[in-house]
């Protein structure tokens, strides 16, 4: 009776002539990984032979041990071997075909995308504007700080102005002692277009703004729109009117509107707008249950006021002859009410299985 040293050694090298003859007749690379796992894998022919190992005596394990080693590493090189062979025969087949007419029609239509859904919102806000007499302008997301605090009227420790809170940006020979960071809101159009026109002006426009802000209802990177109207006489009404209109074409005729007192550095007196809560319906009980609105039916949406006759100086539009309205709101916020998202990081995450929903 043979023991199991002399079973192992004499499998090995049956082995060794069944896995080159194996490994020689795959026709592809699929083939050829599927046979090595039937040699080498958790169920393989070596490994089979390998769990009689613990049979073999002290005397004759190393001996075994490095016969084995060496069986591995001849079937690791002819794997190796064969797969650099099969590779070179599809490349060299790949060269040797006949070339694609691209000229050609496809096979299957191509496959149509849609905006994103903060696309879509942003530019829905801005026909509205639009309609309403706005006319759309824009401007630079890397900023100088002066178009970004000092000529809006911000005080010079306002938190907004604080390096915690802002991406400050060094620019290689830019003006001396002018500091320049990603704007924090897209109210710097009002400075540039304030700085450069004569009113009257009535002026909408949107983009990305950024803050030092993560978590599920804010991002460093966000989406604004803001608006503004400058001429003689423009009073807090005509800021009522205005934005009254936009949130009935935006949540539908008869939303309720309401004006609650804000600070803003930027308008006097300024206001934080909200509407109707458009999830909860008052009328069959169901506002105290409702988590958007908290059960109070009011949604804010953005925030407004009498542009800030220091803004105004600093612009160089007289503020004893011109008033004005301004307003802000964010993109996403809107969104996310519109379409029930609860964490504002799936607008920027780029997963088809979300975008594929609007």
């Amino acid at each position: 009776m043979t023991d199991a040293a002399t079973e192992i050694e004499t499998g090995l090298v049956a082995f060794g002539e069944r896995f080159r003859e194996s490994f020689a007749g795959c026709a592809d690379e699929p083939a050829l990984r599927q046979a090595k796992a039937e040699v080498l894998g958790k169920k393989g022919e070596l490994t089979a032979l390998l769990k009689r190992m613990g049979e073999v005596s002290p005397d004759k394990r190393k001996a075994i041990g490095e016969l084995v080693n060496r069986t591995k590493s001849a079937v690791e090189d002819a794997f190796e071997r064969q797969l650099a062979a099969l590779l070179a025969a599809k490349r060299k087949a790949d060269l040797e075909a006949p070339p694609y007419d691209l000229s050609l029609p496809g096979r299957l239509p191509a496959a149509r995308g849609h905006t994103h859904p903060l696309t879509r919102v942003k530019d829905e806000i801005l026909d509205i504007f639009r309609s309403l007499g706005f006319e759309v302008a824009w401007g630079p997301e890397v900023e100088l700080e002066t178009n970004n605090f000092e000529k809006l009227a911000f005080p010079p420790d306002h938190p907004a102005t604080d390096m915690q809170d802002t991406f400050w940006v060094n620019v290689d020979g830019g003006v001396d002692n002018a500091r320049v960071l990603l704007r924090t809101h897209t109210s710097n159009v009002q400075v540039r277009e304030m700085s450069t026109r004569k009113p009257p002006m009535a002026i909408v426009s949107g983009g990305p703004v950024y803050r030092r802000d993560d978590d599920v209802t804010h991002s460093p990177m966000f989406h604004q729109i803001e608006g503004f109207l400058v001429n003689e006489r423009v009073s807090f009404a005509e800021l009522k009117g205005v934005l009254t209109a936009f949130a009935e074409r935006l949540y539908g005729p008869s939303t309720p509107v309401r004006f609650r007192p804000s600070y803003f550095p930027f308008v006097e007196p300024g206001a934080e707008m909200d509407v109707g809560c458009v999830f909860c319906d008052p009328d069959d009980g169901s506002r105290a249950g409702c988590r958007v609105c908290k059960g109070t039916g009011w949604l804010e949406i953005l925030g407004c006021g009498m542009v800030h006759p220091e803004v105004f100086e600093h612009c160089g539009i007289d503020p004893e002859r011109y008033t004005g309205f301004a307003f802000g709101l964010g993109v996403e916020r809107v969104a996310m009410l519109r379409y029930q998202i609860p964490d504002i990081r799936l607008f920027f995450e780029n997963d088809p299985r979300f975008l594929a929903q609007f």
